[in-house]
């Protein structure tokens, strides 16, 4: 079975002859269609990710196909649905065993590619925004990066709850992106003095930073009193530091999210959002953005894509 990913610590990643197997108890068997490509991937290959599979394994956190095998007490899957999964790795591959109580069943005619752009980034602003910041119908939010994969969803996700969007992104044409997903006001990260714009903006009452970086610090000065901040990932490489006695003066919280930590101790809300989600789809209310759709055999530039940062929305990657 061909896939891409790690054959050893240190090692690379690239291409993989890997063994299929039957799907376990409690497991599906996947025909991969397509794989959603996250930052997350990134540390995985470098082996810094909090997750560590055992080499060789093929990278991919989310996936989209049709069920070919159910295994032992899983119920309400057959054979033939088309499903996506947070499998967590194993993606970048043609076929894949994953536990069925990580899959969703997709509605009618929704594309391979929109479900693998789905869960990761869509799922992670939904319940970042809803139940860890609970965003309130006219508060500010700021999203930084807003263009890509998190952040576009997250300028969706706000607005659809009602929030006044103030999206920080890079050059003119991604702030275009993040224009048209909703947002009422846009910096260029590039030119801006990012906290003279935001000051002037009145700072935020929730900060989405999947950047970190100086933006954070930016956003963490100007924020609002009782400004709700989440860190969402660090795809500036620079984690910030904070200072304990800035958060006393304006009484504000940093909330960390790690939206697959709630698969393991919150699976019930990681569901209910999914379905609030699936079902925005189905009205035609969200639509995944995918900047770029390439092959198995070019997966590789896929995640180059990501670590520059050179594309908006998802990259997808087509089995």
């Amino acid at each position: 079975m061909r896939g891409f990913g790690v054959s050893a610590w240190g090692a690379a990643p690239g291409p993989l002859d890997l063994p299929s197997r039957q799907p376990g108890p409690g497991e599906i068997s996947v025909a991969i269609e397509a794989c959603g490509l996250n930052f997350a991937d990134l540390l995985m290959a470098e082996g810094t990710y909090q997750e560590k599979p055992e080499p060789p394994f093929a990278l991919g956190m989310e996936v989209a196909g049709r069920v070919t095998g159910v295994g032992e007490g899983v119920q309400g899957l057959a054979t033939g649905a088309q499903v996506a999964v947070f499998a967590g790795s194993g993606g970048l591959a043609e076929t894949g065993c994953f536990a069925a109580n990580r899959a969703v069943v997709l509605p009618e005619g929704m594309p391979a590619a929109h479900a693998a752009a789905f869960q990761v980034a869509y799922g992670t602003s939904h319940l970042a925004l809803s139940h860890r910041a609970r965003l309130r119908q006219g508060e500010t939010l700021l999203v930084l990066g807003a263009a890509g994969g998190v952040g576009l969803t997250a300028v969706e996700v706000g607005k659809l709850m009602g929030a006044r969007v103030i999206a920080v992104a890079r050059g003119a044409e991604r702030l275009g992106v993040a224009a048209a997903a909703g947002a009422d006001h846009l910096i260029d990260s590039e030119t801006a003095d990012l906290r003279a714009e935001l000051k002037a903006l009145g700072g935020a009452d929730v900060v989405y930073d999947p950047v970190g970086g100086p933006a954070f610090e930016a956003a963490f000065r100007t924020a609002r009193p009782e400004a709700r901040i989440l860190p969402i990932g660090f795809a500036s490489g620079e984690v910030p530091q904070i200072k304990a006695n800035h958060l006393l003066v304006k009484n504000l919280d940093v909330m960390g999210f790690y939206w697959g930590g709630y698969l393991a101790f919150r699976p019930d809300l990681v569901a209910d959002s999914l379905r609030t989600l699936l079902s925005w789809y189905a009205e035609g209310r969200i639509r995944p953005h995918v900047g770029a759709t390439l092959p198995l055999d070019r997966a590789g530039e896929g995640l180059e894509l990501l670590r520059a940062r050179k594309v908006t929305g998802k990259v997808v990657i087509t089995i």
